[in-house]
């Protein structure tokens, strides 16, 4: 049976002028329009496929890949809001729809959303949420100390960045320990430094045990050691003066001052930064 909302590997039917029939097994047979059947297909040769529902509710397959499927969260734009609710660029022809029930908050046309990929219980239709909470697993995590993980940045706290882990759980990026501009909606790598006992997770974008210190960084320490130890920069100095002392973007002062703090040769303090200790 063909999963709506998922990647499903179908094996070819028959082939028809517009297109070629895929066998959905208990669904039935799918169509995959002719404008996305790869050259030279037979009957049975089996195709990795997209499967969700037209604009007629008929299912339907694509060879193009979504920006999310069912079970995972995405940052998705509103294209538009009419009385069911809001409708998102996923990047397939039909639009995902978000019912006003499912907005944690009313969508505006042109913002974007994290939201949460579903498939209706009753009726496989798919739809998205923004309500992120009810989806986020409560579950004792089984992700290994150092290990290396996708990441989703989610919204801000008081003390970091609330970041989707593999599209199940939640964790925190402390941001005294981060040295470069973070977006929401933002998807990158990162590794997991801690579960607490209460089954939250402590993130780090840098991974542990980083050694290299590149010649940018290399530059920093030596301007330090040239000044008696301290430099009055830091990640909230305004670019134009980094730029002048270090001769360096403030997006790349505050990669190399992160390296440095890594490597537990320098401190970070409310007047800029310094050794850990005199060579």
């Amino acid at each position: 049976m063909a999963v709506p909302g998922k990647f499903n590997t179908l094996s070819i039917s028959r082939i028809v002028d517009f297109g070629v029939y895929l066998d959905g097994g208990e669904s039935g047979e799918i169509l995959l329009p002719m404008k996305w059947v790869p050259e030279g297909c037979k009957p049975n040769d089996d195709l990795e496929v997209f499967v969700y529902f037209d604009s007629e509710d008929r299912l339907i397959a694509t060879t193009i890949k979504p920006l999310a499927q069912v079970g995972e969260f995405a940052f998705l734009r509103a294209k538009a809001v009419n009385e069911v609710g809001a409708f998102l660029d996923w990047g397939l022809e039909k639009d995902l729809l978000v019912p006003y029930r499912e907005q944690s908050v009313k969508m505006v046309a042109g913002k974007s959303y994290i939201v949460y990929l579903f498939a209706d219980p009753q009726t496989g239709r798919i739809a998205g949420s923004s309500r992120v909470e009810r989806f986020l697993s409560r579950e004792t995590p089984s992700f290994r100390l150092h290990e290396e993980v996708d990441l989703l940045l989610w919204r801000t706290s008081e003390i970091g960045y609330m970041a989707i882990i593999n599209n199940s759980h939640e964790g925190l990026i402390y941001a005294s320990e981060v040295f470069e501009e973070l977006e929401r909606g933002q998807k990158i790598r990162g590794y997991v430094t801690k579960i607490r006992d209460d089954g939250k997770i402590d993130l780090s974008l840098q991974k542990p045990g980083y050694e290299k210190i590149d010649e940018l960084s290399e530059r920093i320490l030596g301007l330090i050691e040239s000044n008696n130890g301290s430099l009055s920069l830091n990640d909230k100095s305004p670019a134009e003066d980094i730029y002048a002392l270090c001769g360096m973007s403030k997006k790349n002062f505050k990669k190399s001052v992160g390296a440095l703090y890594k490597q537990k040769l320098i401190r970070i303090t409310d007047n800029g930064i310094e050794l850990t200790a005199k060579k």
